[in-house]
C-alpha cells in the first residue's frame, strides 16, 4: 500500500493544522551531512507518485521531488555538517536537523508527524511514526526532498574530491569509497567519529 493522507486528514478535522512531515537522510554514510526535510502538503494538491524514498528509483525520486516542489504549502530544509556530526553524535545530530527544517518552514505547523520513534523537540506537538515514510504521505514527501537535496550536496562534493566516488556512493562506506580513504586519507568531510577514521 502507498503512503495516505489519512493522518493529515485526521489532525486537519480536529483542527490541528498546518501538519508537517518530517524525514532525514544520511544517517549511515562516512562523509557529507545529515539531511532534513519537513513539508507541509496541500491537502487540495496531493502530489502523485510519493513514496517512501528508499522504495523509488532516482528518476521517480526527482519527478516525486518536483511535483512536491510545486504543490507543497511550505518546504523546509536543513544540513548538519559532518565536522557537527563528530561533535554532537549522530543521534543528536539528526535530531538538530530535523529541528532545523521545521525550524526553515515559510509556515509554522501546528503538528508534526516524525519518522522514527524519536521525535526531536520542536515549538510544536510532534508524533513519531515508526516506518512513517512507507505509511504517511507528508513524511515519505519529506523523504524525498530529504534525500534529494542531500545527493545534490553530494554531488557538488563529488566535484571538489573527484577520487572520493560522492556522487555515486553519496558518502557510503562502498569498496571504492574506503580504498580512497586508505589511500588519500578523510577529506573535511568525512565522520572522523565513525569507522574506519576513527581514533582509536
Amino acid at each position: 500500500m502507498p503512503p495516505h493522507f489519512r493522518l493529515e486528514t485526521r489532525l486537519l478535522r480536529d483542527g490541528l493544522w498546518p501538519v508537517a512531515g518530517v524525514d532525514e537522510a544520511g544517517r549511515g554514510p562516512l562523509a557529507g551531512p545529515v539531511a532534513a526535510a519537513a513539508v507541509i502538503l496541500d491537502p487540495r494538491r496531493l502530489p502523485e507518485g510519493v513514496d517512501d524514498s528508499k522504495a523509488l528509483t532516482a528518476e521517480a525520486r526527482a519527478a516525486a521531488f518536483e511535483r512536491i516542489a510545486a504543490s507543497a504549502l511550505a518546504i523546509g530544509v536543513a544540513f548538519v555538517s559532518a565536522e557537527e556530526i563528530d561533535a554532537m553524535n549522530i543521534r543528536q545530530a539528526t535530531l538538530a536537523a530535523m529541528a532545523r527544517a521545521v525550524a526553515a518552514l515559510s509556515l509554522a505547523p501546528r503538528h508534526a508527524l516524525i519518522d522514527g520513534n524519536d521525535p526531536p523537540s520542536l515549538a510544536c506537538p510532534a508524533e513519531a511514526i515508526v516506518k512513517g515514510d512507507a505509511s504517511c504521505l507528508s513524511i515519505a514527501a519529506a523523504s524525498i526532498v530529504a534525500k534529494v537535496m542531500r545527493d545534490r550536496q553530494m554531488r557538488r562534493l563529488a566535484e571538489l574530491y573527484p577520487a572520493y566516488g560522492f556522487a555515486a556512493n553519496a558518502g557510503y562506506g562502498t569498496k571504492e569509497h574506503l580504498a580512497a580513504i586508505a589511500a588519500l586519507g578523510p577529506t573535511p568531510h568525512h565522520r572522523t567519529s565513525f569507522s574506519p577514521m576513527r581514533r582509536k
